[in-house]
């Protein structure tokens, strides 16, 4: 009764004719405040109409349309499991099922009625301190009931520590859109990537005409921008998504004269933001905090000589008493000149129009070679010194906290499988990059998990290209309310760790989970049906240290897109939770040995919340994917 009075008071306009079309019932729907997607509503309304064979349908017909896709059997079984008579739910009977459900032990009667007051729709129903099954409808489908713990979602973790405790959500040849032969390079990599939190952008510079620098892949066929308008756009977004600090990688091939080009541009555009002393003491013996850099971009490249040296230069300079060039002799990185590779060597650079594409960049030997650095440039690095790796021993006998390294992903993949231990205590005192190797030219990702598992705080990945590797990136960053910055575990900022991934020992501290995967609801349509139809399943996935890694897999529930149920129970056993990620993935079984990917979410396994939970699904882009969701009961101890 109180729920037909409910809706007559909203839709009685929309009916004012006897009918309404499908495009009627889609607004309706809006207004009722449901989520819904558009591909099964339609179907439902095809199915009804078709029955009475025309093309609307009255107000009986909308009530069952919307049951169809709001009124889930789950949700009835829960609700009358503590309604006292399968209508209402008294705010003493939700305050029970929060406490003994939800495991939310501290919520009481107050909690309870911020519950009802935000989500249920009927005002006789509110007004009497209750919540009816429209309004607990509402309450399982929020951001509250989501499977992602609230204080999480903000920042919660100490953010006053050095900048090598954290892990820093870092991009790789952020400037392309697409491959690293012959894509665009375009502003959107840089606009996008900072709207996600990225916090550390690669900028590869070169020599451009007119003495204006530009950015694009050297030696190949990318387009290139010009390096002001790269940091035009870093100037807008830097902070929007994030109030850290944001650290732009230099991958420098400039001129001194262009060099000093672009030391104005970085000064003159960046204003204030540009971080161009030390905070207090010019004798750097620790790196500062995220907290102390707050709306800081930090410039990170080669540096001629000490921070306090350069901040004298600067001194001096002002008053017109400094050289502008010095010659500062540098040993290539192996790794990097691999992944820098040209697409044609510089004597061979073609002189007239082929279509002879090559497959992969040759490689490019180390050796010994001048840089001249430009002192303007120089003097903009402060706590970011690039310095080239050259061994784990090397740099705890000589590398100064503001140095860091570049390491490329093969190099390092070794060093986590033979030199685990260093490469943990190497990562406690220095920032370390890490980047995909150059004959990774169609933009392709590696694991980021594995060099998070040894503390590498840059683990840089192609934004840009969408898969798995992408989905735990953005999983991972969630965390610590989307800031970009994520505390590491203790044993991988204690620089007298003797934590391997390999060998986690008095380290773990497992976790046993328990994952009952109950339903799925408006999940997309497989490509291949006519009928709005899949034959979903799901994959529970961790990922985290060797011994954590493992995969399982639900049942197939046969032409169900629009409310599959599997009712499965799940068990883990977590020996490292802190480093562990958590992925649910939906696919549509299209064979006996293929899959369509119809929807991810993925989040650190300590941002899990108990009880019964909803799971929304992200695109493969990463995009929302408009009412898709899972619905589970998570338990662990």
């Amino acid at each position: 009764m109180e729920e037909n009075r409910w809706f007559l008071s909203i839709i009685q306009n929309e009916f004012r004719n006897g009918k309404i079309d499908l495009d009627d019932t889609m607004q309706l729907l809006k207004k009722l405040q449901m989520s819904f997607d558009f591909a099964h509503v339609k179907h439902v309304f095809k199915k009804t109409v078709d029955k009475r064979k025309g093309h609307s349908i009255n107000i009986e017909d909308f009530m069952t349309i919307y049951r169809a896709i709001t009124h889930r059997p789950e949700f009835t079984e829960l609700f009358c499991a503590y309604s006292p008579n399968g209508r209402i739910l008294p705010h003493s009977k939700l305050t029970e099922f929060l406490q003994k459900e939800q495991h939310e032990t501290e919520a009481g009667e107050v909690t309870a009625l911020e519950i009802i007051l935000k989500y249920e729709p009927i005002e006789e129903v509110r007004k009497r301190r209750e919540m009816s099954f429209e309004g607990f409808i509402r309450y399982l489908n929020s951001e509250d009931c989501a499977i992602f713990r609230n204080d999480h979602r903000t920042v919660y973790q100490d953010m006053n520590r050095p900048l090598c405790d954290y892990f820093i959500s870092s991009s790789h040849n952020t400037y392309l859109i697409s491959d690293q032969l012959i894509g665009p390079s375009h502003l959107w990599g840089y606009t996008s990537a900072l709207l996600k939190g990225c916090r550390c952008l690669e900028i590869d510079c070169w020599d451009g005409s007119n003495k204006d620098p530009v950015v694009y892949h050297g030696h190949t066929l990318t387009s290139k921008i010009p390096f002001s308008s790269v940091i035009q756009v870093i100037n807008k977004y830097a902070f929007v998504a994030s109030d850290y600090p944001v650290i732009l990688s230099l991958e420098n091939h400039c001129s001194p004269t262009q060099q000093e080009v672009m030391a104005d541009y970085l000064e003159s555009i960046l204003g204030d933001k540009l971080l161009t002393s030390t905070i207090g003491d010019t004798d750097v013996t620790r790196l500062p905090s995220p907290e102390a850099l707050k709306f800081k971009i930090l410039i990170k490249n080669k540096k001629v000589g000490t921070i306090e040296e350069g901040m004298l230069r600067r001194e001096l300079d002002s008053r017109g008493e400094t050289a502008e060039v010095s010659d500062f002799e540098i040993l290539s990185d192996e790794d990097e000149a691999d992944d820098k590779a040209p697409l044609y060597p510089k004597s061979d650079s073609p002189k007239r129009k082929s279509n002879h594409r090559p497959s992969a960049p040759p490689r490019k030997k180390a050796k010994m070679k001048k840089m001249k650095i430009a002192f303007a440039l120089s003097d903009l690095v402060i706590y970011t010194k690039s310095e080239k790796f050259v061994s784990f021993e090397h740099s705890l006998s000589n590398q100064k906290c503001y140095e860091n390294n570049s390491i490329g992903e093969t190099r390092a993949r070794k060093f986590v499988k033979h030199s685990a231990e260093e490469f943990v205590s190497h990562t406690s005192r220095f920032l370390t990059r890490i980047y995909p190797k150059g004959t990774r030219t169609n933009s392709s990702n590696y694991n980021p998990q594995e060099f998070w598992n040894v503390g590498c705080q840059l683990v840089a990945l192609n934004f840009q290209t969408p898969g798995l590797q992408m989905e735990l990136q953005n999983g991972k960053f969630l965390d610590n309310g989307s800031s970009g910055y994520i505390l590491k575990p203790e044993f991988l900022r204690n620089r007298n760790s003797t934590f391997t991934p390999h060998n986690v020992g008095r380290y773990s501290n497992p976790i046993r989970l328990s994952i009952r995967l109950i339903s799925g609801h408006q999940l997309p349509p497989s490509n291949l049906s006519k009928t709005n139809k899949a034959d979903p399943l799901v994959h529970i996935e961790i990922y985290g240290v060797p011994e954590d890694q493992t995969k399982r897999k639900s049942s197939v529930v046969k032409s169900n897109a629009l409310n599959p149920r599997w009712n499965e129970i799940f068990s883990f056993t977590v020996q490292v939770p802190e480093l562990a990620l958590i992925r649910f993935c939906v696919e549509d079984e299209i064979s006996l040995v293929a899959n369509e990917f119809l929807g991810q979410y993925t989040l650190p396994l300590l941002s899990l919340k108990k009880g019964y939970r909803t799971i929304p699904l992200l695109a493969e882009d990463g995009g929302n994917l408009e009412a898709a969701s899972l619905f589970v009961h998570i338990w662990y101890y």
